[in-house]
């Protein structure tokens, strides 16, 4: 397991206790790492500073006792703000009917970015539909996707973005 896997293993039940969910974990950076925790409410309710705060104390609280990163580091938590990544493959049916980019490791079809309205999860697969065709994309060689900003996106989100940082 990497580092950030391990992070998220380690912070992800007092997450939950406190009715958050772990979207992402990522350490990013060398010399200075940056502990980069996305996370958003259980409840369905937005994300806000005040929220990410609390998280922010609770999890440093975890991570001063448990040390998984050597030296210093900045700990950032956030919400994954309007057009948020994708990154479980649930992420794709909770917000199907809405425009995405999908940054595949491997082409399919010749090409490896694709844009266009997600159709859903499809067995272990992404459906989208593109301008004039539907696409079939393995979850497993997808690298990076998130929601596209549209008016269809902000009318549906109507909910704040917060980000807490703290450097340790």
């Amino acid at each position: 397991m990497d580092l950030a896997g391990r992070v998220e293993a380690l912070i992800g039940p007092t997450a939950e206790a406190m009715g958050y969910s772990l979207v992402r974990v990522q350490v990013l950076g060398r010399s200075r790492p940056r502990l980069q925790i996305m996370a958003e409410r259980t409840d369905g309710e937005s994300m806000v500073v005040d929220d990410c705060a609390a998280l922010s104390r609770a999890v440093s609280a975890v991570l001063d006792v448990e040390d998984p990163i050597a030296g210093a580091y900045t700990l950032e938590v956030s919400s994954p703000g309007i057009d948020r990544p994708l990154v479980r493959l649930a992420d794709f049916d909770r917000f199907a009917g809405f425009e995405a980019k999908v940054e595949m490791d491997l082409a399919v079809d010749g090409r490896r970015r694709y844009q266009g309205r997600l159709l859903g999860a499809e067995g272990d697969a992404v459906r989208m539909r593109l301008e004039d065709t539907e696409v079939l994309l393995p979850y497993a060689d997808i690298r990076r996707a998130k929601l596209v900003l549209t008016e269809d996106l902000l009318a549906k989100a109507g909910h704040g973005v917060g980000t807490e940082t703290d450097d340790r």
